[in-house]
């Protein structure tokens, strides 16, 4: 930079400084996702996710399961984080991604691929060609819990790694797929320092809210079939939510 202009120094110092934080980001972001995937803390959930990796039932007989903690996956430069429940018995569990091969899955990544943050409307595995942009996916648990209900244990043990990824990811929206993700990430902001406006906000669909000094954090029911085949979540609905998601990245 010697033979930069001055008018040019500063603002080439900061470009340089923000790759620098954006490469060490990044890192820490792959050393956190290999941790989570090695992860034994929780054994009721070692067990279950094991078992059913080894009796897959007949529609999935041919494919080889994940059975191992689900780390976060998407843009490591996301502005947009999107916090779910927890995978999926034979979805997460057999695909190693988190919302992939089930229902809930498909409306979500259709709806990412029509705001944008997607580059195809559904993923099936690992595999397959699946790309986010600007948007990072991860969950309050990282394994696959029976009957889908992880105990108040198990969330506090997972916790840590949640609060990590708010830590590393330079978020300006975050999207909580239903209540028990919504008070997750509230419980894991606090940890990280993060300000939680008094009245608690509280859960409901397409509710906004603007945290002190931090992100936007959108509301959503969760896509899951209890939700959806009854119409308590329509598409239309689901869409919107992305949508506003977009808005607030324009602010």
């Amino acid at each position: 930079m010697g033979n930069a202009p001055p008018a040019l120094v500063l603002p080439l110092l900061r470009l340089f400084s923000s790759a620098v934080l954006t490469t060490h980001s990044m890192r820490a972001l792959e050393q956190l996702n290999a941790t989570i995937t090695r992860c034994h803390r929780c054994p009721r959930l070692v067990r279950w996710r094991e078992a059913v990796a080894s009796k897959p039932p007949r529609r999935h007989l041919e494919e080889t399961y994940w059975a191992r903690p689900l780390p976060g996956f998407g843009d490591p430069k996301a502005r947009v984080l999107i916090v779910g429940l927890a995978p999926a018995a034979h979805g997460g569990n057999r695909t190693g991604r988190i919302f992939t091969g089930d229902r809930s899955g498909d409306w979500l990544y259709g709806a990412l691929y029509s705001a944008g943050f997607a580059n195809q409307p559904n993923s099936h595995h690992r595999n397959d060609g699946l790309k986010l942009s600007d948007c990072y996916i991860t969950a309050a648990v990282r394994c696959a819990p029976p009957e889908n209900k992880p105990t108040l244990a198990e969330f506090v043990r997972c916790r840590p790694y949640l609060v990590q990824e708010i830590k590393l990811l330079a978020v300006k929206v975050v999207i909580a797929l239903g209540k028990i993700a919504f008070d997750a990430f509230i419980t894991a902001y606090s940890e990280c320092g993060g300000v939680i406006p008094k009245p608690r906000p509280k859960f409901g669909h397409g509710i906004v809210v603007d945290l002190p000094g931090g992100p936007c954090l959108i509301c959503s029911y969760h896509p899951s079939q209890q939700n959806t085949f009854t119409g308590k979540l329509t598409r239309a609905m689901f869409d919107r939510v992305f949508d506003q998601a977009s808005s607030a990245l324009q602010k």
